[in-house]
């Protein structure tokens, strides 16, 4: 996939930018779980030659012998997954993530039991939560660049 795509950490203290993009999956490998703090990670490939970060930088910790994850020291957001073929950057991190659907599923047989049936399980909505969300103010970074972060009147609060 080529185009411009850009993303980041949740806080806004980390940005980036792409525009080559190859394989789209999800990894079921127990160190993704525990990396995504999720039932999979979702990733895709990044050309690093065209992949900027143009606000800070990920922190990176090292998960084994052969692979490094990057995320937000300040935010904690999963961010890269860098291996000796290359990074990955996390799906959720990008600004379109309804762009990138994954197309393969990697490490399938480390799946947990029950993933497989997961969205057959019931929809659950109530005028209740749907007042909650809406009274929620959000703090996070939103879906676009933005030339400062937090916003100049917010930061007293930040």
């Amino acid at each position: 996939m080529e185009g411009l795509f850009t993303g980041g950490c949740q806080c806004g203290a980390i940005r980036f930018s792409v525009e080559k993009l190859g394989r789209r999956s999800i990894c079921h490998c127990r160190m993704c779980q525990k990396a995504f703090g999720n039932l999979f990670g979702a990733l895709v490939t990044a050309d690093q030659a065209h992949l900027r970060w143009t606000r800070g930088q990920p922190a990176l910790f090292r998960s084994s012998a052969k692979a490094k994850r990057g995320f937000c020291a300040k935010c904690g957001t999963p961010l890269t997954y860098h291996h000796p073929g290359g990074v990955e950057l996390a799906i959720g991190a990008f600004d379109r993530p309804d762009l990138l659907e994954p197309q393969v599923q990697v490490n399938h047989d480390k799946r947990l039991p029950w993933i497989d049936h997961l969205f057959e399980k019931p929809a659950v909505t109530s005028p209740e939560m749907e007042a909650f969300f809406a009274s929620v103010t959000s703090y996070q970074h939103p879906d676009h660049d933005t030339a400062v972060w937090p916003p100049e009147d917010d930061n007293d609060e930040q």
